[in-house]
């Protein structure tokens, strides 16, 4: 299965007090990468958006597994998860220069029209996009 790759470089405003990369800018790092392949389908915020669309974060999960370093450059992978309900969930791991995950996640976005109504189903235009992210993701 194919994924999206973004470099990331962890920047000194981006450490703490321990050192090591601050646990917010983790999920800075995964908006990143969600809108970058996004993006590639129209479905980042602008696109939405001039669809008639928006696409709220409805959950967050972050799982930290070892921590990112000042100077590392960091490979966030992003992928798009098949699903049953018209939500688009976003799965994300960062990975560190010596191949290994520091974190995993995901974010799942409901879609609503620009006056907030929730979308019970993915609306054509949007079906589509997802369609051909996820033929792209499953393809060769």
């Amino acid at each position: 299965m194919r994924h999206h790759e973004t470099q990331i470089k962890v920047r000194f405003n981006e450490i703490d007090a321990y050192r090591v990369a601050w646990h917010g800018h983790y999920v800075a790092w995964m908006e990143v990468g969600r809108s970058a392949l996004a993006e590639q389908f129209g479905l980042d915020v602008e696109s939405l958006a001039a669809a008639g669309f928006l696409g709220p974060v409805v959950n967050l999960e972050l799982m930290y597994l070892q921590p990112a370093l000042l100077g590392e450059m960091l490979t966030v992978r992003t992928s798009l998860a098949r699903g049953e309900a018209a939500t688009l969930e976003f799965r994300c791991t960062i990975i560190g220069s010596d191949g290994k995950a520091r974190a995993r996640g995901k974010t799942v976005h409901v879609l609503t029209g620009l006056d907030g109504v929730l979308q019970y189903q993915l609306p054509q235009v949007i079906g589509e996009r997802v369609e051909r992210m996820l033929a792209w993701q499953e393809g060769p």
